[in-house]
């Protein structure tokens, strides 16, 4: 199960940085030629379903992490969860480009009109989950557990800006 989890956010992780370089159609250099310039097409249909697989792979590091946490388990164990998360989080704005707005997705129109408080966002959940991710590697249990709370709340403070809310319907 973890190696299929780790595929589909690796699809997720090279769909974003195909379409951050190529957002709205645009032309970047080709990997192997940096003097040729390839267009790739953006189907936002295909971006908004990556995004979606990243976020429930994200919630299901997260919920790892609380299960290991609560049993007072071996936390230099979630070190790869927890940089997973802050690679998601460094990844994140490239899975929102212009022109990925389309149903259903969960994303405010602020995403892409308030780009700047967005990245910022994404920057805070990439720092709060590289910390974690550090103090995970350390076997840090209490300190694990404090962070996971600070991540949780930088992932919260987007969603609370950037997300449609769940009970609105």
């Amino acid at each position: 199960m973890r190696g299929g989890m780790i595929a589909i956010l690796g699809s997720a992780l090279v769909l974003a940085a195909a379409t951050g370089a190529n957002a709205g159609g645009q032309t970047a250099p080709a990997a192997s030629t940096p003097s040729r310039a390839v267009s790739v097409p953006v189907d936002p249909a295909a971006i908004l379903a990556g995004r979606k697989a990243a976020f429930l792979l994200s919630a299901a590091n997260f919920g790892g992490m609380k299960a290991v946490i609560d049993s007072g388990g071996d936390v230099t164990k979630q070190a790869f969860a927890a940089r997973s998360l802050a690679n998601w989080a460094k990844a994140l704005p490239g899975m929102f480009p212009p022109g990925s707005n389309v149903a259903p997705t969960e994303a405010l129109p602020n995403v892409w009109t308030d780009r700047a408080g967005f990245d910022a966002k994404a920057a805070a959940y990439a720092e709060a989950a590289g910390k974690l991710a550090a103090l995970a590697k350390a076997g840090d249990k209490p300190g694990f557990a404090a962070q996971w709370g600070e991540v949780g709340k930088t992932c919260g403070g987007c969603h609370d800006t950037y997300r449609k809310d769940d009970k609105k319907g």
